[in-house]
C-alpha cells in the first residue's frame, strides 16, 4: 500500500529537461506550425522573426497570431485570392524586368514587409503605443466631437507595380532672347522646350507580359490610374495658390539668356518632380500647373530663386566644382534678395513676397549637400520675414475664423504652418502660430491642408506644435510634476487621433496603382509615432535605452516599411520622422539597418536636401553615442540618471543650422 501511494503521489514529469529527445521533437512540431499566411498557402514556413522569408520576399503580412479572417471561410477564401494576385503580379514583374528593356522609370522598391504581430501585437496596443504616457486617463477640456476620426476605406493590397504612379503630362517652356545694338533691339529669338512625363512604348518586336498590355498599352495603365483617382474621390482644387486660373496649357513664356535657360531646363526636369511629392500624388499636376509655372512667369523673385536652386542642384548632382557654377548660384540668390527688398520697400504684392520667401526656405530642403560652403541667410531669418507677411495678410485669422468659410486653403499659410511647426522643434521653441493651431485642433473644421501637402493629418501636426510648446516651457524652468502631467495629457491626445481603420499597409490598389489616402494613413502613423518619441524625450530621466523607447522605435521602423522607397518613393518627405526616430535608436536597433537600406535604395538622391543632412547628422550622432556607451558600460546599472547625446547638441558642435523637414 505504501508503494502504491508513493507511486500515485509521484509528480508527472515536466515537459522540458526531463523529456526525451523524441518527446522534445514532437513538442517542437506542435508549438511551431508556421505563420498563418504560409499555412493558408500550404507552404513550408521557416518561421523567421519578425517575418518568415516567404512573406518578406512577397511583401505579405506575416502573422503568427490567429488573424480574424482565419475563422471565416469566405474571408479566408478572399484572402487567399488576394495573395494569389499579389504573387502573380510579383512574378510577372520579375519576369518582365528580366525580359523587357524599355524606357520606363523604375518603380519604388516594395520588397519590404508589412507590420506583423511581432511589432503590432493587438488593437489595444496599437491604440496606445508602448510609451510612458499611454495609460493615464487625462484629456483636454474639449468636446469629444473635436477628436472624432473619420476612417477611410482601406484599399486592397497589391504587390510591386510596374509603371509610374502618376498620369502623364507635358510642360512647354518658351524662352526668348533679344539682341541689342547701342540699346536698339535688333534680333529676337524664341525657343520652346518640352518636358514630358509620358512613357514611350516598348520598341517593336518586344514580347510583353501575358496580361492586357497589348496595343495601346499606355492608355490601359493610365486609365487604371484614373480609376484609382476616382475611387479616392480627391479634391483637385483644394488649395488656393493665389495665381488665379489653372494653367491648363502648362506653358510658360520667360525671357532668359542661354545660360539661365539651361538652369531653368534643369529645374523643371530634375528639381520640380522632387518638390511636394505627396501633394503631387494627391492632386496630380497641380504643383507644376497651379504653383510653379505661374510663379515662374509672374514673380521675378521666385524665378531667380528657382534658378539659384537649379544651379545648386546641378552643382551637387553633377559633382561640378568651379567659379562659374558658384557664380550662378550667388548671382540668382542675390537677385532674389534684391527683388524681395524692392517689393518690401514698395509695400505691395505681399502674396508674391511671401511666396518667394517661403521658396527660399523650403527649396533648400530639396537640394544641396550638407557641406555647402556658399554664404547664405539662415532659414529662420527668412522665416521671420515670412511671419510678418503672414500676419500682414491676416492669414491666421482667415483660417481660424468660423465665419470666414474659405472655399480653399491658402497654400502659403499651409506651407508656413509646416515650416513653423517642424522648424520650432529644430530650435526647441514654441511655434509662432501655436495659438492658431490650437484653435484649429479644437474646431469643427480642423483642416489646414497639412495632410494634402505633406501627408500627415492636421491634428497630429497640431499636437507636435503642443509638444514643442511644452519643450519651450521645460527649458524655461517648468517643474517636473507639472511637466509630467502635460506629458500624460498630450499622450492621451495623440491616442485620440488614431482610428480603427488606420493600419499601415502597402499603399497600393488592387491594380497596382498608388493609393494616396492609404499613403497619408501610413505617413500619419509615422509622424504619430515620431511625436510620441519626441514627447517621451521631455520626461525627466529619459534615455533611449529604456524599453518603452526601444518599443516605439521598433514600431516606427515597421510603419516606415510601408512607405514606398527608392527615387520615386516618399522617404525624402519624412526627414523629420527619420531624425526623431533615428536620434534615439540604440546600437543594434533594426532602425539603423533599415535606414541604411533606404539610403542605398535612394542612390544619389540620398545625398541631397533634408534627407541627406539627416543621414549625415545621424551618422555623427550614432558615432558619438556608441563611443560614449562603450566608454561607460557601467552606467547602465547605475542609479544616477543616464545622460545621452541629443541631436541638437551635435548640430551645435558641428555648426549646422538646418531645417530638416
Amino acid at each position: 500500500m505504501a508503494a502504491a501511494a508513493s507511486t500515485k503521489s509521484k509528480p508527472a514529469p515536466k515537459a522540458g529537461a526531463n523529456a526525451n529527445p523524441k518527446q522534445k521533437s514532437q513538442m517542437h512540431r506542435r508549438s511551431r506550425t508556421g505563420c498563418y499566411t504560409c499555412r493558408l498557402r500550404r507552404k513550408k514556413c521557416d518561421e523567421g522573426s519578425p517575418m518568415c522569408t516567404a512573406c518578406k520576399h512577397l511583401g505579405l503580412a506575416c502573422e503568427y497570431k490567429r488573424p480574424m479572417w482565419w475563422s471565416n471561410n469566405d474571408a479566408r477564401r478572399k484572402h487567399k485570392d488576394d495573395i494569389k494576385m499579389i504573387i502573380k503580379r510579383k512574378k510577372l514583374s520579375e519576369k518582365s524586368s528580366h525580359s523587357i528593356q524599355t524606357s520606363m522609370n523604375s518603380p519604388p522598391g516594395l520588397s519590404h514587409s508589412l507590420p506583423t504581430s511581432a511589432t503590432f501585437t493587438d488593437p489595444l496596443d496599437r491604440t496606445r503605443s508602448a510609451s510612458i504616457d499611454s495609460h493615464f486617463p487625462f484629456s483636454f477640456n474639449s468636446p469629444q466631437s473635436a477628436h472624432e476620426f473619420t476612417p477611410f476605406t482601406t484599399p486592397q493590397l497589391a504587390g510591386d507595380y510596374m509603371f509610374s504612379p502618376y498620369s502623364p503630362y507635358e510642360i512647354d517652356v518658351k524662352t526668348e532672347r533679344q539682341m541689342y545694338v547701342n540699346d536698339i533691339p535688333t534680333l529676337r529669338e524664341s525657343t520652346t522646350s518640352t518636358f514630358s512625363t509620358y512613357q514611350t512604348p516598348p520598341p517593336p518586336g518586344t514580347i510583353l507580359p501575358s496580361f492586357p498590355l497589348e496595343g495601346e498599352w499606355t492608355e490601359q495603365v493610365y486609365s487604371e490610374r484614373r480609376e484609382s483617382l476616382t475611387e479616392e474621390t480627391l479634391n483637385v482644387n483644394f488649395f488656393d495658390f493665389s495665381h488665379g486660373p489653372t494653367m491648363n496649357s502648362r506653358q510658360v513664356a520667360i525671357e532668359l539668356d542661354e545660360g539661365d535657360q539651361r538652369l531653368l531646363d534643369h529645374f523643371i526636369q530634375f528639381v520640380l518632380p522632387t518638390i511636394f511629392p505627396i501633394l503631387e500624388s494627391n492632386q496630380h499636376g497641380s504643383v507644376g500647373s497651379d504653383l510653379i509655372l505661374p510663379a515662374l512667369q509672374n514673380n521675378k523673385g521666385y524665378l531667380h530663386c528657382c534658378l539659384s536652386i537649379a544651379a545648386q542642384h546641378y552643382k551637387a548632382a553633377m559633382g561640378i566644382q568651379g567659379e562659374d557654377i558658384d557664380n550662378d548660384v550667388m548671382r540668382h540668390r542675390y537677385s532674389t534678395i534684391s527683388s524681395l527688398c524692392d517689393a518690401l520697400n514698395r509695400d505691395e504684392n505681399h502674396q508674391q513676397i511671401l511666396e518667394t520667401t517661403l521658396s527660399l526656405i523650403f527649396f533648400q530642403c530639396c537640394v544641396g549637400r550638407f557641406d555647402d560652403s556658399l554664404p547664405d541667410i539662415p532659414w529662420h531669418q527668412h522665416f521671420q520675414a515670412a511671419i510678418s507677411l503672414v500676419q500682414k495678410l491676416d492669414l491666421p485669422r482667415l483660417v481660424s475664423d468660423p465665419n470666414e468659410q474659405l472655399p480653399q486653403a491658402p497654400f502659403n499659410m499651409t506651407l508656413s504652418s509646416w515650416i513653423d511647426i517642424l522648424g520650432a522643434t529644430m530650435q526647441g521653441r514654441a511655434p509662432n502660430f501655436a495659438h492658431t493651431y490650437r484653435e484649429k485642433h479644437l474646431s469643427a473644421n480642423p483642416s489646414l491642408g497639412l495632410r494634402e501637402l505633406m501627408g500627415c493629418e492636421d491634428r497630429v501636426m497640431y499636437l507636435v506644435s503642443e509638444i514643442a510648446c511644452l519643450e519651450a516651457l521645460k527649458r524655461d524652468g517648468m517643474d517636473d510634476i507639472t511637466l509630467c502631467h502635460h506629458v500624460r495629457v498630450l499622450g492621451d491626445q495623440i491616442g485620440l487621433t488614431e482610428g480603427i481603420d488606420d493600419a499601415a499597409v502597402l499603399p497600393f490598389n488592387s491594380n497596382g496603382t498608388l493609393s494616396p489616402k492609404q499613403l497619408t494613413k501610413n505617413v500619419t502613423a509615422a509622424f504619430r509615432l515620431a511625436a510620441r518619441i519626441y514627447l517621451c524625450n521631455l520626461v525627466p530621466g529619459f534615455h533611449p535605452s529604456q524599453a518603452s523607447c526601444i518599443g516605439l522605435v521598433e514600431k516606427l521602423t515597421a510603419v516606415l516599411q510601408t512607405i514606398p522607397s527608392g527615387p520615386t518613393g516618399f522617404d525624402r518627405s519624412l526627414a523629420w520622422v527619420y531624425l526623431v526616430g533615428g536620434s534615439v535608436s540604440v546600437a543594434g536597433s533594426s532602425f539603423r539597418a533599415f535606414f541604411d537600406d533606404r539610403i542605398v535604395q535612394l542612390g544619389d538622391l540620398a545625398n541631397f536636401g533634408s534627407f541627406g543632412r539627416v543621414a549625415c547628422l545621424l551618422r555623427e550622432l550614432w558615432l558619438q553615442a556608441d563611443h560614449q556607451q562603450a566608454m561607460s558600460p557601467a552606467s547602465a546599472t547605475s542609479e544616477a540618471p543616464q545622460q545621452y547625446i541629443h541631436w541638437r547638441d551635435v548640430m551645435q558642435m558641428k555648426g549646422w543650422d538646418y531645417l530638416l523637414i
